[in-house]
């Protein structure tokens, strides 16, 4: 821990680093607030695998065709944007089932992905390292496209905030409400794509999911309102994007890989913490209950 603080002060590579987890943190917090509650945790898992082929189809035109303005992330942002609107459409205008949407897309997405991989001449195994993350590998032009993508995603889950929230837990009432139900849940599923592709670059495509969901389930156990949550796994997911960096950093483990050790192994405590209060209050309250008759 201490080697990594000093080369934090003098290594551009480790700052970025950090900034990107900080960054990636902001739009997890607000986003992963509306996934966890609508609870399409499964569909942001389609949108997240489906992003490898955009990397891939990316990455070949870049290196076969020259398109040298192209860069990977620009690929995941089309191929998740693309996947939430056809995961989106199928379910509200052609009748099929959400989870057999998601899986053909899911299935579809790495395969095209690796296919134009492999496909690349002159391939590098760096783009491999999207699928498990490599943090340490943003660079500075990577962070200004976080940035951006961050912008977009919290002023646009804020703005539209009782909006999405009320899509999030009745869908009737806010019909009732008089909202567009079908427009926001599908712009609900384009941020969640956005968001996806901001996190990918820090924890991986395997691993998104787990930080876009851990940070929030342990926010959820003490907080009692939506955007308390949002806050609080926000300030958690910079907490755990940050410490899986600086634990990893001596070691040279794969520093997404602890991270999302650490959120599991922090929500595992706050859940045994939370039943361990439970039981202690069991005795509390049937002491103090009224005494029933006969």
């Amino acid at each position: 821990m201490l080697e990594f603080i000093q080369d934090l002060t003098r290594s551009p590579l480790l700052q970025f680093a950090l900034l990107a987890g900080i960054l990636a943190s902001v739009a997890c917090g607000v986003i992963g607030s509306y996934v966890v509650v609508r609870r399409i945790t499964y569909v942001a898992g389609g949108i997240a695998h489906c992003v490898l082929g955009g990397m891939g189809a990316a990455y070949y035109l870049h290196n076969n065709w020259g398109w040298e303005f192209l860069h990977p992330l620009h690929g995941a942002f089309v191929a998740a944007i693309l996947a939430a609107v056809l995961i989106g459409l199928a379910r509200l205008r052609g009748g099929q089932r959400e989870d057999t949407i998601v899986g053909a897309l899911w299935a579809v997405g790495m395969a095209v992905g690796v296919l134009f991989i492999f496909s690349t001449e002159g391939y590098e195994a760096d783009l491999m390292s999207y699928l498990f993350g490599n943090i340490i590998m943003v660079a500075k032009e990577d962070l200004w496209l976080l940035i951006g993508l961050d912008i977009a995603v919290v002023a646009v889950g804020l703005l539209f905030y009782n909006q999405l929230q009320a899509v999030c837990f009745d869908e009737e009432f806010a019909r009732l409400r008089g909202i567009h139900v079908e427009l926001f849940y599908i712009l609900l599923l384009c941020l969640t794509a956005v968001t996806v592709v901001t996190l990918v670059s820090v924890v991986g495509i395997v691993m998104v999911i787990a930080l876009l969901t851990l940070p929030v389930a342990v926010a959820g156990q003490f907080c009692k309102t939506l955007w308390q949550m949002m806050l609080a796994s926000a300030v958690l997911s910079m907490v755990f994007t940050s410490s899986g960096l600086a634990i990893s950093y001596t070691p040279e483990w794969p520093a997404g890989a602890v991270t999302i050790l650490l959120a599991g192994v922090v929500y595992v405590l706050v859940l045994l913490g939370s039943a361990i209060a439970r039981i202690r209050r069991a005795p509390a309250e049937r002491s103090i209950a009224p005494p029933t008759h006969s």
